[in-house]
């Protein structure tokens, strides 16, 4: 145990005294007035860092406070597991380069010291070398002798491998998902060892068969495959397994939060976990998901485990992940409507009859304000989740969905307009996005997450889709919840329930925004020449050009060239509605049938590649830009106060005021695994 308290010091901090975090100061005549909260904390290359508060946290009495440290503390002791995760040099590279930043005292205003600070917080922002997004290599500005010579002055050791890595070829996908390759064998991630192949995980878990095939385990899902002396075998993250020391962490704290459960269904559910995390069981996992489905009472919640799979080739493993939330009780009071009505939208969405669920069950959504992310959730968040995975799951027991309300403020407040005047196609698109962009992404997060994944039946005997569709079954699920939400987000149904106040505007805005992304803003994420890889991208990308392609004969939406820039501007807002329609139950279908071939083509044929052209012509557009493509977050610090009996009596909101300060002490606070595992 390295820390019996969080004891942070930390420079140029703001101390969140106010309910929403605020430094209350009094002006020239003794009045009180509040300080803007600075979202803002530092740029560098294609990367903003944000901070965000948590409004509500002043409202909590001390116990659920607690609840949330104690919560928020097992999710970063687990921190150094998705590092190793992402690559198995990173640890060590992580050690050498923050021993070199903190020791160094030579010249620190050369632009060889400026090109490895920067690296570093790159790497710190991608929890590893590989971009967090493109999943390439990330290249230094400087060059491997002055690394030595740093390292030298330092007295820090980084060698071999680990050392030549970082300026070679090898290892320069950390996912690699192109078409008819061996996507393990060429990737970096840390989820297979050495020669581990495609064949060899697919023969592997073939043999695997489920207790009851009607409710499957995630086999893979919590450990990593290896072959030892030709013979493949599973290391498993648990208590006295892989990741052990860090995980006995996470149990420790997980049960101080037991210990302070809002109720009895959450004590339950966080009882399973502990156990889960003690066993490595599957069944226990799936027994821990029910019961967290089911816990739907209280004011705090977590996300905290291993649990999405974009991370492997082939979507078995699950990286690490932990979110603790607070609800906002009066957005999620307005959106509970979604819920309640989702059977409403399944019945009446144009899926085949035979894939559409017959009774939509326990589909929750709240908004709610983050007070704490750590592993896959950080400091690259997302701003929507829903959970379980499990497809049975899913239907049987429902599932959770949540909005990042006070994430996506934060967003809002760091944006910059300059940026969409550029791309957008004329002055009315550009009113219609100022006007009514943010409702739209706002809706269509929600109906993605709440009625999109929670959508649609696989078809009686059909596998998992990691099994059926492969290394495109994450793409593929992301593109069909997003087809559901684009669909119903040009629906009268959403001013009926009270969710806008004219659906057809708010829709059209949603249209152009998707559309506008799809094809064109999305590509500043990527260098020139590079494959699109990441499946969300893929899949706006696919979702995009295949209306656009399909909508050709009737010029639904026209490319336009203007002074030598493309804009895409939709013509026919109804069709495309009909379109997007057709591509969803097409999605569906090769969802519930497990159609690998259709997927590929799908895919491959309008998410992989690029047009060259307009890439260029979008990256010398976007030069004028100074705002990053990307952006994160510190997180606020916890600090507990504590009386003479050793008692928390107050737990005190502070908000970092450094990324590389954030990032030290994480690391010297939750470092709790060696440097090879």
């Amino acid at each position: 145990m390295k820390s019996k308290l969080l004891l942070v010091i930390v420079v140029s901090l703001f101390l969140s005294c106010g309910k929403d975090n605020e430094k209350k100061i009094l002006d020239a005549d003794g009045v009180k007035k509040e300080v803007v909260f600075n979202t803002n904390v530092e740029q560098f290359s294609d990367i903003k860092i944000l901070r965000y508060q948590i409004p509500g946290w002043d409202n909590l009495t001390l116990k659920e406070q607690k609840l949330v440290y104690y919560l928020t503390q097992a999710g970063l002791a687990g921190r150094d597991i998705m590092w190793d995760q992402n690559y198995r040099h990173n640890l060590k590279i992580r050690k050498a380069l923050e021993g070199v930043y903190t020791s160094y005292k030579g010249d620190k205003n050369s632009s060889n010291w400026k090109e490895f600070e920067t690296y570093l917080k790159r790497v710190w922002f991608s929890n590893g070398i590989h971009h967090h997004y493109s999943n390439d290599k990330i290249k230094p500005g400087f060059s491997s002798d002055y690394l030595k010579e740093l390292l030298a002055d330092t007295n820090v050791k980084l060698e071999g491998e680990a050392f030549e890595v970082l300026f070679n070829n090898k290892d320069s996908k950390k996912v690699n998902q192109a078409k008819n390759v061996d996507n393990v064998g060429l990737s970096a991630v840390n989820f297979y060892g050495p020669n581990v192949t495609n064949k060899d995980v697919e023969t592997f878990y073939k043999k695997m068969k489920s207790p009851n095939k009607d409710k499957p385990l995630s086999f893979g899902l919590n450990s990593q495959l290896v072959k030892e002396e030709g013979v493949l075998k599973e290391r498993v993250y648990k208590s006295g397994g892989l990741y052990g020391s860090a995980i006995d962490e996470i149990v420790k704290w997980l049960k101080l939060a037991k210990g302070v459960a809002e109720n009895e269904e959450q004590g339950n559910a966080l009882g399973l976990l502990i156990n889960y995390y003690n066993t490595g069981s599957l069944q226990t996992w799936d027994d821990y998901n029910v019961a967290w489905t089911g816990a739907t009472k209280g004011n705090i919640d977590y996300i905290n485990s291993f649990i999405e799979v974009y991370n492997d080739p082939l979507g078995y493993r699950g990286s690490y992940e932990s979110i603790v939330q607070i609800k906002d009780f009066d957005m999620s009071q307005k959106m509970e409507v979604l819920s309640k009505n989702a059977q409403w939208f399944e019945d009446n969405s144009p899926l085949m009859k035979e894939h559409k669920k017959k009774n939509v069950v326990g589909v929750t959504y709240k908004v709610v304000n983050v007070a704490g992310e750590a592993g896959d959730a950080s400091p690259s968040t997302p701003i929507g989740v829903n959970l379980p995975n499990a497809n049975w799951i899913r239907a049987e027991i429902g599932s959770k969905s949540v909005s990042l309300g006070n994430i996506i403020r934060a967003y809002s407040k760091a944006g910059s307009s300059g940026r969409l005047k550029e791309f957008v196609n004329d002055n009315e698109e550009l009113e219609l996005e100022e006007k009514y962009g943010q409702v739209g992404d706002k809706l269509h997060t929600a109906l993605h997450e709440v009625i999109g994944h929670a959508s649609g039946q696989l078809n009686p005997g059909v596998g998992e889709t990691k099994e059926t569709l492969k290394n495109y079954a994450s793409t593929l699920e992301e593109g069909r919840a997003d087809l559901v939400g684009l669909y119903y987000l040009y629906s009268p149904k959403l001013q009926e329930l009270g969710l806008v106040d004219d659906w057809k505007t708010v829709g059209k805005a949603a249209f152009d925004g998707y559309i506008r992304n799809g094809l064109m803003m999305q590509l500043i994420r990527l260098n020139i020449g590079d494959d699109v890889e990441e499946a969300h991208m893929r899949n706006r990308q696919w979702v995009s050009a295949w209306a656009y392609e399909k909508g050709k004969a009737d010029n639904v939406i026209e490319k336009m060239t203007r002074d030598g820039k493309t804009y895409f501007n939709i013509n026919d807002y109804e069709k495309l509605h009909t379109l997007f329609g057709q591509l969803l139950r097409e999605t569906q279908r090769i969802k519930s049938e497990g159609d690998f071939k259709a997927v590929e083509a799908l895919v491959e044929g309008y998410g992989v590649k690029v047009d060259q052209e307009i890439h260029a012509e979008v990256l010398e557009r976007n030069k004028q830009f100074t705002s990053a493509p990307y952006s994160g977050f510190v997180n606020p610090v916890l600090v507990p106060e504590k009386n003479d009996n050793g008692e928390i009596t107050t737990i005190k909101v502070v908000q970092p005021g450094t990324f590389p300060g954030q990032m030290l002490n994480y690391s010297k606070t939750y470092g709790f695994l060696p440097e090879e595992n």
